[in-house]
């Protein structure tokens, strides 16, 4: 007698007669084509780059330390320092200033102050006479720069050094917040 004939050469799948052994939940089951995934995997890389780039952070100011001069009075523990400073706002918008802060690192230790008021100016000035002839203008909090524009004034702040342990410093940087905008770090060349 002969052998039936089937007009399949592969066996169809039957879900009530799987063997045990079939697992269902192998990749061959579940995932789509490999070459699709690749291209789906593409284009989200692609995408998150894309987002990325457009909103990547943009500096908002430049500026450098252009002169930095220390008085100490005899007998003082302190020291004042009149930092000359030039800022530039290259950014979009206007750079509004909130707060201005000075570090300085010697060979001991780590020293921070906050820049003095622009109305103490003329106080600090009668106390250490010869720091009025390093000084410009005071760059102030609240100070606006325009797009495009620059500034430059001194920043005014005091350390509990002598003038000789500030002339073996390590580093000194002046920090300038804005209001909307990463904060600005300013440091001493050549140092």
């Amino acid at each position: 007698m002969p052998s039936p004939t089937h007009k399949h050469s592969k066996r169809e799948f039957d879900a009530g007669h799987v063997p045990i052994t079939e697992e269902f939940d192998s990749a061959r089951r579940t995932l789509p084509p490999v070459f699709t995934l690749a291209i789906a995997l593409v284009v989200v890389v692609v995408f998150i780059v894309g987002i990325a780039y457009v909103f990547r952070s943009k500096p908002v100011a430049q500026g450098q330390i252009d002169n930095v001069f220390v008085s100490q009075n005899k007998g003082q523990p302190n020291s004042m320092l009149a930092i000359q400073v030039t800022l530039r706002a290259v950014g979009e918008k206007p750079l509004y200033i909130k707060d201005m802060k000075a570090e300085l690192e010697t060979q001991q230790d780590t020293y921070t102050d906050t820049a003095a008021s622009p109305s103490d100016y003329e106080r600090y000035f009668q106390a250490y006479p010869d720091l009025r002839d390093h000084a410009m203008k005071p760059i102030a909090v609240e100070t606006k720069i325009q797009p495009g524009a620059q500034e430059s004034g001194t920043v005014i702040v005091t350390f509990p050094i002598d003038k000789s342990e500030f002339d073996t410093r390590k580093s000194l940087t002046v920090t300038v917040v804005p209001y909307d905008q990463k904060a600005i770090v300013l440091k001493e060349a050549g140092k």
